[in-house]
Order: structure tokens, then C-alpha cells, then sequence
């Protein structure tokens, strides 16, 4: 592991790092696993559960939950919120606080060489195909295919990978 310029980071001792993992100042890392030669920008939770690929780019103020894969090359602008409850709230009907068995948590694959741009929610359970590009600022609703560039509110297909830029 190669460390930023600062020292303070959070890394739980049940984080599988792999060779040459270059981590920024105020990442917070717990339960998860880390490829090699991935870089993790500045202000970054990954939670347990979690497992980010090899060459990874995860840039800084970003959140990646439980349940979250990123496989390998995948690039993460800033600010990206991923999400792991459909429904998501802080109490049971009777009033008592949510524990981990109270909700169902929902995975969500982002496929090798994906890339989705800063400040993009993507939403619990869904699948994000390979080299697809998430515009920047998009709401991700459901399922990406592969090799699509998407963007809005939910976002939308709006061109093929393999066609010209206008």
C-alpha cells in the first residue's frame, strides 16, 4: 500500500488490500477488499462487503456500501453515492431502531471498465454493463447494458459506445 500525503486514514484490520493501493487522506476502509494498483481519492468510505476490483479509480467524496462490486478498471468521479435498501428508514413499525436483520440488503455489480461520472446516484440493485459511461449527475434506476453512455434523471440511453461523438 502507498499512502497519500497524509496519514489519516481509517483502515479497519479486516481489509484485504492488494499490492500497490494508493489511498488519499480521510478514507475510511472496514470490511472490505481492495484490488491492486487501485487508487482511492480523498474523503472515501468503503463499507464491509464491499470489493472494488484491480485498477480501479475511486475518486474522492465518495460512498460505496455494503454490497457494492466494482470490478476490475472501473472509474468512480467524485461525489458518486451508491445506495444497498430499497426502502430504506431508520426505525421498525413498532418504533424500534432497524438492526442488520430488519432490512434487506440489495447488491449492486458495476462491470469491468465502467465508468460513471461525478456526482452519480446509482440505486440499490441494480447492474451497470461493461464500459458503460453514467453521465455526470445521473440517477441510476436500473439496469445499465454494457458498452451505453446514459445520463438524466433517471437516467436514459443516449448514444452507443461504438457510436460517433457529435
Amino acid at each position: 500500500m502507498r499512502e497519500g500525503t497524509t496519514d489519516r486514514l481509517r483502515i479497519d484490520p479486516d481489509v484485504k488490500l492488494g499490492p500497490d493501493v494508493e489511498l488519499h487522506g480521510f478514507v475510511n476502509l472496514y470490511g472490505c477488499e481492495i484490488g491492486a494498483k487501485t487508487k482511492i481519492g480523498c474523503f472515501v468510505e468503503i463499507q464491509k462487503g464491499a470489493t472494488v476490483g484491480k485498477r480501479c479509480k475511486i475518486s474522492g467524496h465518495t460512498f460505496i456500501c455494503e454490497g457494492v462490486t466494482l470490478e476490475d478498471d472501473v472509474f468512480i468521479g467524485h461525489g458518486v453515492m451508491f445506495t444497498n435498501d430499497l426502502w430504506p428508514r431508520a426505525v421498525n413499525p413498532d418504533g424500534t431502531a432497524k438492526q442488520d436483520g430488519d432490512w434487506s440488503l440489495q447488491t449492486t455489480c458495476v462491470k469491468r471498465g465502467a465508468s460513471i461520472g461525478t456526482g452519480a446516484t446509482i440505486l440499490a440493485g441494480v447492474t451497470i454493463g461493461e464500459k458503460a459511461m453514467i453521465g455526470a449527475g445521473s440517477l441510476i434506476t436500473k439496469d445499465v447494458p454494457p458498452n451505453v453512455t446514459v445520463a438524466g434523471n433517471p437516467a436514459r440511453i443516449i448514444r452507443s459506445i461504438n457510436e460517433p461523438r457529435q
